[in-house]
């Protein structure tokens, strides 16, 4: 039976009688699970089918369960290989075996006999909220770890006064190095490069930014006493001790956790979000514990591709986590304080969602209606900025509204041609419209709002083109073409939530 026959309206006289046929998931008695990964589109497809068939599933995916992977290859005979399909106990195979039984039409036999009875333990296990990974890799201790712990209980951490300004939560320089003498047993110009190697491993820095470490009257704060890292909200009133990962890695395990999100809690075309669901997500509580891994990672060690990919997902991830945590934004207040407020601390400093947009991404450019940069000049994070602006990003960067570019994650190796991908999206679903009677272009507002990132208004229709589908770019090229004037109408932005 068709899925729009299953309910059957009855009409007999003097009353109705609906007759509702019993859904494939009610009659299944059985579970359904899948081992899969983020961003994979077999993975997608068997998601898809068991959605439209409206049957229940457990999806185990393996990028965020990474102990799981162990048991994926002990079930499916010694392979990794993703999507693997389980009808209770008994592997099933993956998309083409799939593929074959719903083209012949035995799937429904199929499913009746394998899931015709309950579930036995030996099944593959739903994941469980809060349930710890066991297999996790060792965490490595820093090896300046006991020195820092040391410090923390014996150096005096006291408010100082210091160019006319009370600085809170810090100790001299000084002091640091006479502790460290008498306990390292060692000389002054050791424990001074000791205080360097804790600077560069941000576990303490200069109260103003101004040196790495030296001997005598200068102010330094242990990282966890920095004023803004204390309200960040990857922060939980101590820093990440262990040995830091490398940014690549902890940046493409956030994104594939976030994908995996999306693709459990996001419709398929990623304009809904289910903020709801995520919060209540085990996936969504691993994402929180793996962002504390931000903390001291090193940054400087990117390469431009894998600086550009780091931080627009960070961004995107961030504003997911903002709207779980203190709401969506309703007016213009409440917006500045969403995007400047909350924030992480990554690799030893504070960075909002606008610092990520406007101070990383633009290079430093002023935000609309902003009447100052994001960073000031000596500021450390000027030091990864962009060297110059790709307009692309602004197709990349979702900050949870329906007028705003879809939610997406990048790969440090695709992230050119991801953007552009994005931007054909962002035009093809709305952000761009042509009437020629009217000789108008309808545009988005971002546009309008970083015309200092795309240049003037005849370069930026000439720049569009290349992102047009044929019609909208046969269109436009008509009228830049005869020489007629062309009038640009900026579209209203919906503030609404994607939800």
């Amino acid at each position: 039976m068709k899925p729009e026959e299953a309910v059957t309206q009855i009409n007999i006289s003097g009353m109705k009688v609906i007759v509702k046929m019993k859904s494939e998931s009610e009659v299944v008695k059985g579970r359904i699970s899948f081992f899969s990964r983020s961003n994979c589109r077999d993975c997608t497809a068997v998601r898809t089918f068991f959605r439209q068939k409206g049957l229940r599933f457990v999806e185990i995916n393996i990028d965020v369960y990474r102990e799981r992977e162990k048991e994926l290859i002990e079930r499916s005979g010694g392979s990794s290989q993703v999507p693997q399909i389980f009808f209770n106990d008994k592997l099933f195979g993956g998309l083409v075996a799939l593929n074959s039984l719903r083209n012949s039409g035995g799937f429904d036999q199929r499913l009746r006999e394998m899931l015709g009875r309950k579930c036995s333990s030996d099944a593959p296990a739903a994941p469980v909220y809060g349930f710890d990974d066991q297999d996790q890799e060792e965490e490595k201790k820093d090896e300046m770890v006991d020195i820092i712990r040391f410090l923390r209980q014996r150096l005096p951490i006291q408010d100082r006064l210091m160019k006319m300004k009370i600085v809170k939560n810090c100790f001299s320089g000084s002091e640091m190095v006479e502790v460290l003498i008498q306990h390292l047993d060692c000389g002054r110009k050791k424990v001074i490069e000791i205080g360097k190697q804790l600077s560069k491993k941000h576990f303490i820095h200069h109260v103003f930014g101004e040196n790495e470490f030296e001997d005598g009257n200068n102010f330094y704060r242990f990282l966890e006493h920095e004023t803004n890292n204390q309200s960040c909200y990857n922060f939980r009133g101590s820093t990440n001790d262990n040995e830091p990962k490398t940014a690549v890695l902890v940046g493409q395990r956030l994104a594939k956790i976030m994908s995996a999100i999306l693709e459990s809690y996001a419709s398929n075309d990623r304009s809904h979000v289910d903020y709801g669901n995520i919060t209540r997500s085990e996936e969504f509580r691993r994402y929180v514990n793996l962002a504390q891994d931000l903390h001291r990672v090193n940054l400087h060690v990117l390469t431009a591709d894998e600086k550009f990919a780091f931080f627009l997902n960070l961004h995107n991830a961030m504003v997911i986590h903002a709207i779980i945590r203190i709401g969506h934004p309703d007016g213009v207040m409440d917006r500045k304080a969403f995007f400047s407020d909350f924030q992480y601390l990554v690799g030893g400093y504070a960075y909002s969602i606008n610092t990520i947009k406007n101070g990383i991404l633009r290079n430093n450019r002023r935000g609309p209606y902003s009447l100052v940069k994001p960073f000031a000049n000596g500021d450390k994070r000027l030091q990864l900025t962009a060297e110059k602006v790709n307009p692309l990003i602004h197709f990349g960067l979702c900050n949870g509204t329906k007028s705003s570019p879809r939610v997406r994650f990048f790969t440090p190796q695709g992230v050119e041609a991801e953007l552009r991908s994005a931007a054909r999206e962002f035009f093809q679903n709305g952000g761009m419209d042509v009437n020629l009677e009217k000789r108008t272009v309808y545009l988005s507002r971002i546009i309008k709002w970083f015309n200092a990132d795309f240049g003037q208004e005849k370069q930026i229709l000439k720049w569009m083109i290349s992102y047009l589908d044929a019609t909208k770019a046969g269109l436009l090229t008509h009228l830049m073409d005869d020489g007629g004037p062309i009038n640009i109408v900026y579209q209203n932005y919906d503030w609404s939530p994607n939800s």
